[in-house]
């Protein structure tokens, strides 16, 4: 792992969490994402399954996770299966964890072999009436490539017809989406490190510049802080700012251009995610500085309208109504287009045609129940835009707070967003 150690006791009590939600004689079984292939012999780098990540802090391939809070054996209540490393697999890819190294990580007791799991798993199924067996149920997720929990859901139902088989997914996006303490340290060290890439790039935008000289630049400032992208970054310059999700990172900037910088840092798997729009040469036009601060101000009212007992979708159509207002000021729009606008379909859906922001934590979109209001805990993006492509470029702004019992804490508060400090840290 690239991070520093995180202490076992977030993991611990995130399976105390789990196991507290179970039926009686229950069995959790949670797996490691595959490594996922390439060209020819080559491979990608696994990305850690972040419910195993979450329940045991292991980020190595082929892990699975055991929880039988009511088993007779007490030694087999949780236990962690590792891949076993020969002198072979040393040579070729390096030291994996140890059982007692995955053992101070994860703070379970009984770690064992991957050869061990068959005799251990029909043990625990025998004693199990309720099996909870994890897959993918973000509402948004496209799944087209079976994962390893699917494999072993398969597997495990020919071999176990009668067992009652649970859905872990919403026991674990109803833990996930309220974040502890210890959690909210991680993404605030995210935010940090995206705060110090931010500054740093703010010195490298001129009009000449690419793109991806831009990208280059926040890569340099994560890697050198034990961090990654937490997703493709967006470096958009002129009209390339109306593009939602813009990855090409290939042209230049030019005199006039703004440039959309949709980037955050990955840290210990927690995720930040940051929007800021600058101009290239260091001063806005006075039609750039209009959209900016109208879209800055729906940025600093819906921070502080996501409130306990809010739920998602009242507070976009809130989004939706402030913008409408921003865009009349701006002649995007006429007083006759809100009137006659389809409910379902609002007249700023022309200039701000996404949603209004998002959970974050493990994963950038992260899991969570939104039909539910939103509670003291929970981690979203604000991330309003208006996108106009016959003038040639779009604004977009985006910070990430915590819902509190009071007023939400901003977590990028500390990165300049007026446009006017903008401009002064670029002048320098």
């Amino acid at each position: 792992m690239r991070h520093a150690p995180i202490p076992p006791k977030l993991f611990i009590e995130n399976r105390k969490r789990l196991c507290a939600r179970l039926a009686p004689n229950s069995l959790v079984i949670v797996h490691a994402n595959d490594i996922p292939p390439m060209n020819s012999d080559g491979t990608l780098p696994m990305v850690a399954n972040s419910d195993l990540f979450y329940l045991s802090g292991i980020e190595q391939e082929e892990t699975i996770l055991m929880l039988a809070p009511d088993a007779f054996d007490e030694k087999l209540r949780e236990v962690l299966f590792i891949r076993y490393a020969s002198d072979h697999l040393k040579v070729w890819e390096g030291a994996k964890h140890s059982k007692q190294e995955a053992s101070k990580i994860s703070g379970v007791k009984t770690v064992k072999w991957m050869s061990e799991l068959p005799t251990v798993l029909r043990q625990l199924m025998c004693e199990a009436e309720h099996v909870y067996l994890n897959s993918n149920e973000h509402t948004r997720a496209v799944v087209d490539v079976e994962s390893r929990d699917m494999r072993s859901t398969r597997w495990l139902m020919r071999r176990f017809p009668l067992h009652d088989y649970c859905r872990l997914a919403p026991l674990m996006h109803e833990l996930r989406v309220v974040k502890s303490p210890a959690e909210i340290d991680l993404l605030k060290k995210a935010c940090g490190i995206t705060r110090k890439a931010f500054l740093r790039v703010l010195k490298k935008v001129k009009p000449g510049r690419w793109e991806h000289e831009i990208e280059a630049e926040f890569a340099h400032e994560f890697i050198r802080n034990r961090a990654r992208f937490a997703y493709t970054p967006i470096i958009a310059a002129g009209a390339n700012s109306n593009v939602l999700h813009y990855i090409a990172n290939d042209q230049q900037m030019k005199n006039g251009n703004v440039l959309l910088l949709d980037v955050g840092a990955s840290y210990a798997n927690y995720n930040a995610d940051l929007t800021r729009t600058v101009p290239v040469n260091g001063r806005f036009s006075r039609r750039q500085k209009q959209v900016y601060n109208a879209v800055l101000r729906v940025v600093r009212a819906m921070i502080d309208a996501a409130r306990p007992g809010v739920f998602h979708r009242d507070w976009q159509q809130q989004s939706q109504a402030l913008m409408n207002e921003e865009l009349l000021g701006l002649g995007l729009l006429k007083r006759s287009d809100i009137k006659k606008q389809d409910p379902d379909n609002p007249a700023c859906r022309k200039y701000f045609m996404h949603g209004l922001g998002h959970p974050l934590g493990l994963d950038v979109h992260d899991v969570g129940l939104l039909r539910k209001p939103f509670a003291p805990g929970w981690v979203l993006t604000v991330e309003p835009g208006i996108y106009i492509p016959e003038e040639g470029f779009g604004v977009r702004l985006e910070n990430d707070i915590v819902v509190t019992d009071g007023a939400p804490i901003d977590l990028m508060a500390d990165i300049p967003i007026e446009a006017a400090e903008i401009e002064e840290l670029m002048a320098k």
